[in-house]
């Protein structure tokens, strides 16, 4: 039985193992914290518990799959919730948009607040937005790519993408869809998920709209942190090893280059036939492939192009806000001249617009009787632009007043029981480069069969996978990524696929 070392128990990394130990492999785990989760990890405090990392969740039968490789089922594992609305939309003007579940009850609310005109666009935009997922879907995200041409081997998918304008830009195409300028926000501020201002994006990235908007957003008892731990306990189940509180601190190569194992921080050398690497792509050469030159610049890895980062502020308040909705976003006056600040000038946005995502809404463990866990996001620039020195104490400070005013200015209860701040250095010294827990941008040259691949023929026995490479960045598209990465590993060894 071959052995397969998984560095990482993030959700990438556990749905990698789940499919691994599903194909027969023996399987190790190594997490460096002493639960799984990752980037999806967990804050206990003060008698609240914050989920630290994603917030929302779409897609569910993409965590049944590496849980049915396991051998177990997203029924038997999690039990979910519909959340409705999917969002609840704050704008400047002081009116609101909810993003409903549901063709016909978004319509309804289109056409209520913004007229049949809209309400008739909508009925259009649902049908090219299936349209895009059917297309996109098992020809260009879920899949892994050799070399560019590859994505030439369905050229009927590829055609159809570019009749439909994926490979225009986003922006405009929602603006042509729609007369309601908050429509406009609302179909598009996705964008930020692939690390783009809406105006830059390439509108195939309409597909995360698609699973907000027309698939639905859930959330899973127990909270966020629920899914590594159902994938977690399926690998488990299945016959996979994990060692929590355990770091990598190399790994081990033969003469010829190629991986053998890895080399932990208490002092062991684990041996195995293939190894699935889920740090960050651009930290994983920097730590622990020195001798090899990163790819070149066109997939990201030199000089490439990085999402922004955020600041997220963990809150525990006495109190439960009326109004609001699980998950909240707080538009500003400004939308395109503010991601001029953030990826262009490097400064905070004059006009910012933020999530607040109420998790205690629908967990009943995040917060005492009468009290409320807030999670407040601002997207901030990454370290490598502009000059933001998120080292100083005073900088934080500032932060967390602005954060603070925001809140109060917008109906939430301030009484601050507990909090923790997590700023773009923070991010960088859990590993993650320049300082973004979102990776590399989704833009032309880093999507798709352009993306850093999730091997590098130069170091065999290695597989990547996880938001640097491909498909990309966020819940749901590292679960695929984890298939991806047991796809190569079959491949390496010489199994069927």
């Amino acid at each position: 039985m071959s052995h397969v070392v998984v560095v990482g128990a993030g959700l990438s990394g556990l749905a990698a193992a789940c499919h691994l130990v599903g194909d027969g492999h023996r399987v190790t785990v190594v997490e460096r914290e002493d639960v799984p989760g990752g980037r999806a990890g967990r804050l206990t405090r003060d008698g609240f518990t914050f989920d630290t990392g994603p917030t929302v969740l779409t897609m569910p039968d993409l965590i049944d799959r590496p849980l049915r490789a396991a051998g177990s089922s997203l029924a038997e594992r999690l039990d979910l919730t519909l959340l409705d609305p999917a969002y609840r939309g704050f704008f400047a003007d002081g009116s609101t948009l909810e993003v409903r579940h549901g063709h016909e009850a978004m319509r309804a609310e289109i056409h209520r607040e913004c007229g049949s005109l809209d309400a008739a666009a909508f009925d259009e935009f649902v049908i090219w937005l299936r349209r895009l997922y059917l297309a996109e879907m098992g020809s260009f995200i879920d899949r892994n790519f050799d070399r560019p041409t590859d994505l030439l081997a369905n050229p009927r998918a590829a055609a159809q993408l570019l009749a439909m304008g994926g490979f225009g830009r986003l922006g405009p195409m929602i603006r042509r869809r729609f007369r309601d300028e908050r429509l406009h926000r609302l179909f598009s501020f996705q964008a930020m998920y692939a690390g783009l201002a809406p105006d830059e994006a390439l509108s195939i990235y309409a597909v995360i709209t698609y699973m907000d908007s027309i698939e639905g957003v859930y959330f899973p008892k127990g909270g966020m942190r629920a899914v590594p731990e159902a994938l977690a306990g399926a690998a488990a189940d299945a016959g996979a090893e994990f060692r929590y509180g355990t770091s990598v601190t190399e790994l081990v190569r033969d003469s010829s280059g190629r991986v053998r194992g890895v080399a932990t921080d208490d002092g062991e050398q684990l041996a195995s036939d293939a190894v699935v690497c889920t740090v960050d792509l651009p930290t994983a050469y920097r730590w622990w492939l020195p001798d090899v030159r990163p790819p070149r610049a066109v997939n990201g890895l030199l000089g490439g192009n990085y999402s922004p980062s955020c600041v997220v502020w963990h809150v525990g308040v006495r109190g439960v806000a009326d109004g609001k909705a699980h998950h909240n976003i707080h538009f500003g006056h400004q939308w395109s001249e503010a991601f001029d600040d953030l990826l262009k000038r490097g400064t905070l946005m004059s006009d910012p617009s933020r999530l607040v995502t109420m998790h205690s809404l629908d967990d009943e463990e995040a917060a005492p009787e009468g009290h409320s866990t807030l999670y407040v996001l601002e997207p901030v620039p990454h370290l490598e632009v502009g000059s933001i020195d998120w080292e100083a104490q005073s900088t934080r400070d500032m932060m967390r007043e602005r954060l603070l005013g925001f809140l109060q200015e917008s109906g939430y209860p301030t009484d601050v029981v507990t909090e923790e701040l997590v700023t773009p250095a923070d991010w960088r010294d859990q590993g993650m480069a320049a300082g973004t827990p979102f990776a590399l941008a989704h833009t032309f040259p880093q999507t798709g069969p352009f993306r850093p691949n999730n091997i590098d023929r130069r170091v065999p026995g290695l597989v990547f996978a996880g938001s640097g490479t491909v498909p990309g960045v966020g819940v749901p598209m590292v679960l695929p990524s984890g298939r991806l990465a047991a796809q190569r590993v079959d491949q390496m060894l010489g199994r069927p696929a």
